[in-house]
């Protein structure tokens, strides 16, 4: 918890990590300790059609607590960071109204920091700007970036979102992304305690949790729901479209490539994905949040619920 927050604001708790790092369990060991309501932090969970590929949790484990913003929304729309934090705040709300502990969980990082410390003011994007910069091949647009705002050149040429973002922000306000990021508004960090553990278990067991839950979706269903997404006709550019797992497994069915490879392909896009999560909760957010290092287990999740619980309780 930041030092210095006053103990008449209400707490909220807040559990990241990488993925498959044992986040979910402490959420809900947490909230059969406290009474508090669970509320999803990760962008590929809030997509009803994803239930299996996004690892939410599972009936069992809804019923042990109540959860929010799970499964909340259609693959057919975007979910935004500013979408989902205008729903997070609400349930905070709602939960405090109700005198229970809200308990932010999940592993997408721009999604829990528009949440706490606000989102840039960016005006509206120009369609026609935006159409142009999406319809670019990423070297282009990664070379167009680096002509046009120099001060994001540190964009990794994969970073195929975030550089479409930067590109079409400097080309329809004439400021740099950065600029408008020096100027955010809407965080909740001034009006909450916050009482957080970031996960950061040891890699080699977290890669070889990322490999083991991958092959266990393969057996609960991850197949039938790619092909029941595909079956829509839906926008391949669309987030739910273009979760891990959606467009190996796509590929697969196709007859594109082997099962073997479709698997390959997947696992290590998984240990990828977490590999850049991991970097970032660590180095991200407030040095002051606790980070766990340890790999959790039965013992560990139920000292570290204990530990959170308290903080909720003293500032």
């Amino acid at each position: 918890m930041n030092k210095g927050q006053s103990p008449s604001k209400n707490p909220v708790a807040l559990i990241a990590g990488p993925t498959a790092s044992g986040k979910s369990a402490l959420a809900v060991r947490l909230a059969e300790k406290t009474g508090g309501i669970v509320i999803n932090a990760d962008a590929s969970q809030v997509y009803a059609d994803l239930r299996v590929l996004s690892a939410r949790p599972d009936a069992a484990e809804e019923a042990r607590a109540p959860h929010r913003l799970f499964g909340y929304r259609d693959a057919a729309t975007a979910c935004s960071a500013a979408d989902w934090a205008a729903d997070a705040r609400d349930e905070i709300a709602k939960a405090h109204a109700a005198g229970r502990l809200p308990i932010l969980v999940g592993g997408t990082g721009l999604y829990l920091r528009t949440l706490i410390f606000g989102i840039a003011p960016v005006p509206e994007i120009d369609p026609e700007i935006r159409a142009a910069v999406r319809a670019l091949p990423v070297e282009a647009a990664h070379a167009a970036l680096a002509a046009e705002d120099p001060s994001m050149g540190h964009l990794r040429p994969q970073d195929t979102t975030r550089i479409a973002r930067a590109l079409e922000v400097i080309r329809s306000t004439g400021r740099s992304l950065s600029d408008w990021q020096g100027e955010l508004t809407g965080g909740i960090a001034s009006e909450v305690r916050i009482a957080a553990e970031i996960l950061l278990p040891p890699r080699d067991w977290l890669r070889a949790r990322c490999d083991a839950r991958f092959s266990m979706m393969l057996e609960q269903g991850a197949v039938e729901e790619v092909e029941a997404l595909y079956a829509r006709g839906l926008d391949p550019a669309l987030p739910a479209m273009r979760a891990i797992g959606v467009p190996e497994i796509a590929a697969w069915r196709a007859g594109l490539i082997s099962r073997d490879e479709m698997m390959a392909r997947a696992q290590a896009a998984t240990r990828q994905y977490a590999k850049r999560q991991y970097t970032w909760f660590r180095h991200q957010l407030p040095a002051e949040w606790s980070r766990c290092k340890t790999q959790l287990n039965d013992n560990t999740t139920s000292l570290i619920a204990i530990k959170l619980h308290n903080e909720t309780l003293t500032a």
